[in-house]
């Protein structure tokens, strides 16, 4: 269990990337008061934690009904953190998501009314609960091994979530503490870790499917 969680612990951290949001909230929240901002935050990780707790629970069982088997599942997901770990290397992740946020920004009028509604888009979903954090959490839960394990799972994404919370929170210090270089760096170690990972995953489901079709040579 302690793998699986430890597992569970460094692929989603990676692709939530807490720290990596801390950028993006600011540029989000500028202009807005301090209680504004505090409400900001807290109504996006709300959301987002309910949005990543539901799949993490009923994720596989939705995949399944829509006759999706769980190894093709991972093959996609493994290919959809891959092109994630790709942008976090080069570089490209950033620019994707601020372009996420300059769009939410251009339609949003930034009045007393509206500036609730970022919290949900683009803060909560894509940019914390985004198709990649979705696509890891349902993987990650389908290979639980028992009860005690999908707790801790979803222990994580709880802890994972306070840990966004507290980085909007301090965002502008801590964006201002890491820096260009700082940003960079650690965005690009996560990135290589990420992508290791997420060939991982397209193996287990490749081995999956060959086992299921070739049951006598595997």
């Amino acid at each position: 269990m302690g793998d699986y969680l430890l597992n569970a612990l460094v692929t989603l951290a990676v692709t939530i990337d807490p720290i990596g949001l801390a950028p993006i909230f600011v540029a989000l929240t500028r202009g807005m008061t301090d209680l504004q901002r505090r409400q900001t935050a807290i109504r996006a990780t709300i959301t987002a934690m309910l949005v990543l707790l539901a799949f993490a629970l009923v994720g596989e069982k939705l995949i399944t009904f829509l006759g999706i088997s769980i190894p093709a599942f991972r093959i996609a997901g493994g290919l959809l953190l891959f092109r994630i770990a790709f942008e976090m290397v080069f570089e490209r992740r950033d620019k994707r998501k601020q372009a996420s946020a300059d769009r939410a920004l251009e339609e949003t009028a930034f009045d007393q009314d509206d500036v609730r509604h970022l919290a949900i888009f683009p803060l909560a979903i894509p940019l914390i609960s985004g198709p990649g954090a979705i696509s890891a959490t349902i993987l990650i839960a389908s290979g639980a091994p028992d009860t005690l394990s999908l707790i801790g799972l979803l222990a994580i994404v709880a802890l994972l979530i306070l840990c966004c919370l507290l980085v909007f929170m301090a965002a502008g210090p801590l964006d201002r503490a890491l820096g260009d270089t700082g940003r960079i760096v650690l965005t690009r170690l996560l990135g290589v870790l990420l992508a290791a990972l997420s060939v991982q995953f397209v193996a287990d489901g490749i081995v999956a499917i060959a086992r299921t079709a070739f049951p006598a040579t595997l």
